[in-house]
């Protein structure tokens, strides 16, 4: 008898394995409040910070939420996009990340931190409390941000570019992107709303412009009205010229996003992609026709959902004194 219960305590201790793995990588030690003892006023310190940033720069929310994003794709939210590198090989000098600005925004949050409660709140949880306050100052509900999170020590380049999504990605590489991460087409849906906010270079979506099939044909699923106006402000091998990517409401966290999708709008391939597949072109419509009744919500948790990607807790990591450097 002796056996079966051996066999069974192995296959108990197996089971158990299995569903603790994914905890592990997708978000457990993480909780709100986490450093409720340990820096109490940590959350008021950065929306301090965050209110006088957004009060004379509110162009900066755009690229302070997408670093949150560009941050937990890549090695997960640990801070990694922070990271400067003497050879230009880190994680913000990857092309995808060319756009993003506000650096000094977030070592100036941690500055404020350090100040108050030094070597205690981590640098990807400022990056995740920084993205809620921004997208709060710009008209989103606000949501509980759960942290705990450790800092990264390594950043690559070349993972950078294997691991962002690309805007030119179709809607079955955009679901599988995503379900590496653990998140699920909602997620997915609901986090492309982002793009409420901010600009893009123009060589993002060029090849949509100029030689979309590598014939100098333009995108037949882009408005060509829209194709007209893009094409004044972006010229072949444009690098530099920034575009809005939801025009005029850059700098609002609405549906208006939403609206301008079926309307062959969207300013990415990625964009016009969340009408290939039904259960993303029922949440646009849905959002369209309810006039955003669940996004706001949605988009909380969806932001959660993505702030426990591949987190290193407890002993893991380090807590960066200065963001742009290993301690």
């Amino acid at each position: 008898m002796a056996c079966p219960k051996l066999f069974l305590s192995c296959l108990l201790l197996q089971l158990m394995f299995l569903f603790l793995v994914p905890e592990v990588a997708h978000g457990q030690g993480l909780k709100v409040g986490f450093y409720q003892k340990t820096c109490p006023n940590a959350e008021a310190i950065v929306k301090k910070v965050m209110d006088q940033v957004m009060s004379v720069a509110p162009s900066l929310s755009g690229p302070l939420l997408r670093m949150h994003f560009h941050d937990c794709f890549v090695r997960g939210c640990e801070g990694s996009i922070l990271l400067n590198s003497s050879t230009n090989q880190a994680e913000k000098d990857a092309p995808p990340n060319f756009s993003l600005r506000g650096y000094q925004v977030i070592d100036r949050v941690k500055t404020a931190l350090e100040k108050a409660c030094p070597g205690t709140v981590s640098c990807a949880d400022v990056l995740a409390i920084v993205a809620r306050d921004v997208v709060v100052a710009t008209g989103a509900l606000s949501y509980d941000v759960e942290t705990g999170r450790r800092d990264g020590n390594v950043s690559s380049l070349n993972e950078a570019l294997n691991n962002l999504v690309p805007p030119n990605a179709n809607i079955t590489t955009l679901k599988a992107d995503f379900a590496m991460k653990g998140l699920s087409v909602k997620d997915l849906v609901v986090l492309s709303g982002g793009h409420t906010l901010g600009t893009s270079h123009c060589s993002s979506f060029s090849d949509r412009l100029y030689n979309f099939t590598g014939k100098g044909d333009t995108d037949p699923k882009l408005d060509s009205n829209y194709i007209a106006r893009l094409k004044l402000k972006c010229k072949p091998n444009d690098q530099t010229t920034l575009v809005e990517m939801d025009p005029g409401s850059v700098r609002t966290f609405d549906i208006k996003y939403f609206d301008l999708i079926p309307k062959r709008r969207g300013l990415f391939t990625s964009d016009a992609a969340l009408l290939d597949d039904s259960e993303t072109k029922a949440y646009i419509d849905l959002q369209i026709k309810t006039g955003g009744s669940t996004f706001f919500k949605d988009f909380g948790v969806s932001m959660v959902n993505m702030g426990r990607i591949g987190v290193l807790t407890g002993t893991a990591g380090e807590v960066r004194k200065v963001c742009a450097k290993v301690n």
